[in-house]
């Protein structure tokens, strides 16, 4: 049975991860979109920027985000002096540890899905007289939905589990920013915390599956409702 101060872990985690996914979806989206359908100088070092946080430690991030969005950094200043915005060691500051360690995946599953969508439908669009938006809202957005499903639970399966940028960027405050793979490591280096090592574990586990299952159908089912349209 998990206790209260669980119960709330759990529920600051999905918060985090809600919001991770909901700031980087449209962003994930345009640059999938633009890295599939634009040809620009520059194209290949975007594509290796927005993969970087797959490659680099977690903890360089955490420290990138330090530097640029922590009270002294440039961007961080800024928020805090013209909005009154704080994201260092803060919730919001672990859903943007967490948006930018999820964003690679995203981007990645939306953009396999723009690929395949057929350019001549669009074209074909485009001769009968539809604007490139029209053509993009009618055509290429409803084609990738089954891209945009998967980007978006693995995403949520990636910003729930994130650790490394979040520790460094945000800290582990309980109540705060404390999240389930923080909570699970305080209660490892905790004596008598193997209790609750399991139960957050066990949670852990179950979210990841049911996300991933979650996308697995919502592809499958948007796929089929694109080949019954076709």
């Amino acid at each position: 049975m998990l206790s209260g101060g669980e119960w709330a872990i759990i529920g600051l985690s999905l918060k985090v991860a809600i919001a991770a996914v909901a700031v980087t979806l449209p962003i994930a989206y345009a640059l999938a979109w633009l890295l599939a359908r634009r040809q620009f100088r520059g194209k290949l070092l975007l594509d290796a920027a927005v993969h970087l946080p797959l490659v680099v430690p977690p903890v360089v991030t955490g420290w990138l985000l330090l530097v640029a969005f922590g009270r002294n950094g440039p961007v961080g200043r800024v928020l805090e002096d013209w909005f009154g915005v704080t994201l260092v060691f803060s919730w919001t500051g672990a859903a943007l540890a967490a948006g930018v360690m999820a964003l690679p995946l995203m981007v990645r599953a939306m953009r396999l899905s723009i690929e395949a969508v057929d350019r001549r439908l669009v074209d074909a669009a485009r001769t009968l007289g539809s604007s490139p938006w029209a053509a993009f809202r009618r055509i290429t957005l409803p084609l990738s939905l089954p891209g945009i499903f998967a980007g978006i639970m693995l995403g949520f399966a990636r910003a729930l589990g994130e650790f490394g940028a979040t520790i460094t960027f945000a800290a582990n405050i309980p109540g705060q920013t404390r999240t389930l793979p923080l909570a699970i490591y305080t209660a490892l280096q905790s004596p008598g915390g193997e209790a609750m090592v399991t139960r957050l574990a066990l949670v852990s586990v179950a979210l990841s599956i049911i996300a991933i299952v979650a996308s697995e159908y919502l592809v499958r089912r948007a796929s089929g409702e694109r080949a019954h349209a076709l």
